[in-house]
């Protein structure tokens, strides 16, 4: 766990999906705006809700409800893009809300294979205020073959 400190990770985003508290290191997302309405993007892969134009660049929308299992909704006006970098590219994860940032203690810092061996896209746990908040690995949301989907439907948005 002390690596994790040691790359500046001991500060987390914690976001909403149906009540329940999920978060990302704060080193992974670069902002968090009022969610705003989708293009679709013909040929993505299933994840892949549409896309935004942010700042002048074209970026996807990933339906982390759709990756987590969770019931589908339709976007409501309070709901907030969270503007995130994984290792090969700049996302934007759908949040019903985002409650702040959160500096973790050792003592609220989980081993996530100690805790919940089972969960791929998990890179940590949190006990914070009696409950866990599991804190996401963006670099395994998409797998190599939605990676190639993306990266050949954006190319033909752009053409």
């Amino acid at each position: 766990m002390n690596d994790l400190k040691q790359a500046g990770q001991n500060q987390i985003v914690i976001f909403t999906l149906d009540e329940s508290r999920y978060a990302l290191y704060l080193t992974d997302v670069e902002r968090v705006v009022r969610a705003v309405e989708l293009t679709p993007l013909p040929k993505a892969p299933e994840i892949v809700s549409g896309v935004i134009n942010w700042q002048g660049k074209i970026i996807p929308v990933v339906d982390i409800r759709s990756r987590f299992r969770l019931p589908a909704r339709e976007m409501d006006p309070d709901d907030r893009f969270i503007i995130a970098r994984s290792g090969r590219r700049q996302v934007a994860l759908t949040a019903d809300s985002v409650t702040g940032i959160y500096e973790l203690t050792d003592q609220e810092r989980v081993s996530a294979a100690q805790e919940i061996p089972f969960a791929e896209y998990v890179k940590g746990v949190a006990k914070i205020d009696g409950g866990l908040v599991l804190i996401y690995d963006l670099d395994r949301f998409l797998s190599l073959d939605e990676e190639q989907k993306l990266d050949a439907a954006l190319s033909g948005a752009k053409a």
